[in-house]
């Protein structure tokens, strides 16, 4: 279970990675510039064969901080792999659609609204994509085939209608962090395994019954009240997170019941709930086999005592002969 609780000390220390490349997008103002060859020429780097293994050329190309709000140069160096284009002035992508080789992508801290020319549909190998902090509304025109790693975090996103499984088929990990979704409903992605929508404004679960992969769910400072929409097709779920809620009392955590077999890590704190007396008993009755509460480690003696409440609640619920 360490691995899963590494994953959370990471997301925080990547929160604040976000936070400071925003600030710096604000703070820093740069003169806008069309992208030239010899300015490809300054980021071009690692020499690799060709894919048709009849030459040798440059497949990694860093172009962030260039004041860039033109890339239509890019569009002849075809056997680019990794294109790192962020802290620009970017709006339009569709230059890319000729990099077919592309493997890896950054766009984080442009001004990127919509997928003009739909480029994405043409990158077929592309594996990682991060557009953070652009000014994205929806995901029309958004495809990835190939995607494992998609990071969309600090965007304006309202609702995620585009993520089916056929034009991401191979998701692994969604990053949708400080946007406006208000629901978790529209992501249907079977093989998703980590799903990060902290900061968002989401009063319900809905829709979580498609990801049977799914071990992390991040859903920190959000709107939930309750936990209702978990589902016991979520058969891999191992950890939670819905710190900074408004989750009051019980009654809004039976749903915790759905995934007490798998799940191993919870986190409730900065919830109304967590100033009630004994929360943390009340919480190993539904889930028994929890590893970690908030930041402290179940101990033996909080197992004790919730198994011997349990016993004694099943004893009460044998009627007497």
């Amino acid at each position: 279970m360490s691995d899963v609780y590494e994953d959370e000390v990471l997301s925080d220390v990547e929160g604040e990675e976000e936070t400071r490349i925003k600030e710096v997008g604000e703070d820093e103002k740069m003169q806008a510039f069309h992208l030239t060859k010899e300015t490809i020429s300054e980021g071009l780097s690692l020499l690799c064969r060709t894919g048709n293994g009849l030459g040798h050329a440059f497949v990694r190309l860093d172009l962030k901080k260039r004041g860039l709000n033109d890339i239509a140069a890019i569009s002849s160096y075809i056997h680019i792999r990794f294109l790192d284009l962020s802290n620009n002035y970017l709006t339009d992508l569709s230059p890319l659609a000729s990099l077919n080789q592309l493997l890896w992508l950054k766009v984080d801290s442009n001004a990127v609204s919509c997928f003009k020319g739909q480029p994405f549909a043409e990158l077929i190998f592309l594996q990682w994509l991060s557009m953070a902090v652009n000014q994205l509304k929806d995901l029309n025109g958004l495809d990835g085939p190939s995607l494992e790693s998609l990071n969309l975090t600090g965007n304006s996103i309202q609702r995620v209608n585009g993520f089916q499984t056929g034009h991401f088929a191979n998701l692994v990990t969604l990053e949708l962090r400080g946007n406006h979704l208000e629901t978790t409903d529209g992501i249907n992605l079977p093989n998703l395994q980590r799903l990060y929508l902290a900061q968002n404004v989401i009063k319900h679960l809905e829709g979580l019954e498609k990801l049977e992969r799914l071990t992390i769910l991040h859903l920190r400072d959000n709107q939930l009240e309750t936990l209702d929409g978990l589902s016991p097709n979520m058969k891999c779920l191992q950890y939670l997170n819905v710190r900074g809620n408004a989750i009051t009392d019980e009654k809004a955590l039976q749903s915790l019941g759905l995934v007490s077999k798998t799940l191993r890590i919870l986190v409730l704190s900065e919830n109304p709930l967590v100033e009630t007396l004994d929360y943390r008993l009340s919480v190993l009755i539904l889930i028994p086999q929890l590893e970690r509460l908030d930041k402290e480690p179940v101990s033996l003696e909080e197992s004790i005592e919730a198994q011997r409440t349990i016993r004694e609640l099943t004893e009460e619920e044998i009627p007497e002969p």
